[in-house]
This record gives structure tokens, sequence and C-alpha cells, in this order.
């Protein structure tokens, strides 16, 4: 895990963690903003982008050597922390093994609910498709399904072909079956939940789930939106969401 940060070190740290098959090139335009009044990081996670010859493990591995992070650089504890579909996993993934690591934390987009039958399916599809990665078309047709924005595309494409076979499956597996621990109802963090209106039914009710499972929470549904579109798409309106909920 590579970590990229501002290099105002004195002001309240917010970490934020890209989405699977993005990196932090995907959070630039929220980085520019939030800098002026907070020390901002986003972790390059395990697998992806200029940390692509690193393969993935699993969420937990990765919300370890980000806990790591934070104790050593940050005294144990950051103003804020969020993330975006597996980024969010990790975030939830910490939430649930320190209650008292982030004032605020951020989790959009993050399943919950173990997908049935994706170890089975998951090593036989990657060995065969594994190789559309690496055109351009296909790639096109993933940055449009990850909200990647047309000026952001040779970037994705870039990063795209650098992820490993055994990265892409590790982060598969981890994603669709990861599943909400109990331990989470005792974090001290008040955590925004963000969920497009646009997503599927399964991501929907793991945002009910993390939304009943946290007792200092707010359920926030982006109208019209997919999955991850908030952040990537229209940053200023993920940047007045979170700056109003700090306030809170």
């Amino acid at each position: 895990m590579i970590f990229k940060e501002t290099n105002n070190k004195d002001f309240p740290t917010i970490i934020l963690l890209h989405g699977g098959g993005l990196s932090n090139w995907s959070l630039q335009n929220i980085v520019n903003q939030l800098q002026t009044d907070f020390h901002v990081v986003t972790p390059i996670i395990d697998g992806h982008g200029d940390d692509g010859e690193e393969e993935f493990i699993s969420i937990s591995d990765s919300a370890t050597k980000l806990t790591s992070y934070i104790d050593t650089r940050c005294n144990g504890k950051v103003f804020a922390i969020g993330g975006l579909s597996i980024g969010a996993q990790i975030v939830t993934e910490i939430l649930s093994q320190r209650e008292n690591i982030a004032e605020y934390a951020i989790i959009e987009s993050a399943l919950v609910y173990p997908i049935k039958g994706i170890t089975a399916m998951t090593i036989p599809v990657y060995k065969l498709c594994y190789g559309l990665l690496k055109k351009r078309w296909f790639s096109k047709m993933q940055a449009k399904t990850l909200c990647v924005s047309p000026g952001k595309f040779e970037q994705y494409y870039q990063d795209s072909i650098r992820i490993s076979r055994q990265s892409l499956i590790n982060i598969t597996l981890s994603n669709g079956n990861y599943d909400l621990k109990s331990s989470i109802s005792n974090t001290k963090s008040k955590v925004l939940i963000i969920v497009g209106e646009k997503e599927i039914g399964i991501m929907k009710k793991s945002a009910q789930r993390l939304h009943d499972a946290i007792r200092v929470s707010e359920l926030y549904i982006a109208t019209k939106m997919k999955h991850g579109e908030i952040s990537l798409m229209y940053p200023q309106k993920y940047i007045e969401l979170i700056k109003l909920f700090f306030v809170q």
C-alpha cells in the first residue's frame, strides 16, 4: 500500500480510499478542494495503479496496513476516514476492529452481504477473460460502468493493464465474500453511509444494514445516481455533503 498525502500535515487528517479498479487519481478533484482545510491522505490499495506490482491479498490485510499507518503516522487516530466500494469495505473493517480510530467515517457503496457462488465463479471466469483487460474497447466499457470520466480514461486504461490476474481474483473474492462483523456496533465514529438510488438491491440492503448496525450514523441516498457516481462524477456535491456531516 502506497500512501500519497498533501503537505499540510498540521491540519486535521482525512484518509480517502479509492474503489476497486481505480487508484488515487480518481480522488484528485476531491483532494484539490479539501487540502485547503485538511491534511489529505489517499492510499493506493495493493494491486492498483502505482502499487500494481504488490499483490492484493484481502480486505483484512489492507485494513491492517492502513491501521498500522494511522498508528505510526497519525498517533492512532484521524479526523475522518472514508472510502468507495472495496475502499469502503476496508473502512468498515477498520471500524469493526478499532472503535475509536476516527472521529468521522464515510462509507460509500460498501457491499456487506456475501454473494452466493462468487468463489466458484471467479477463478474460471478470470482464467478465460483476463486478457480482455488489455483491450481498449473492453476498458472503455468498464470505465463507463465505474463512472470514470472521459478525461481520466487513459490513466484508468494504463492502470488496468498493470493489475495481475491473482490480484484481480483476490479483489473479487474479498469483495464478494465480505460479511459485516457485529463488532461494527462498537464504533465510536460518526458514520455517513452513502448509496446510489440506481444501485442494485444488495447494495441498498447493505447500506441499510450498516445504518441499522451503527448507532451514530446517517444514511444518504444519492438521487438518480449509480455506484460511486456522486464522488467520482460530482466531487463538489460529495464535498458539500461530507462537510455538512462534519459540522452536525
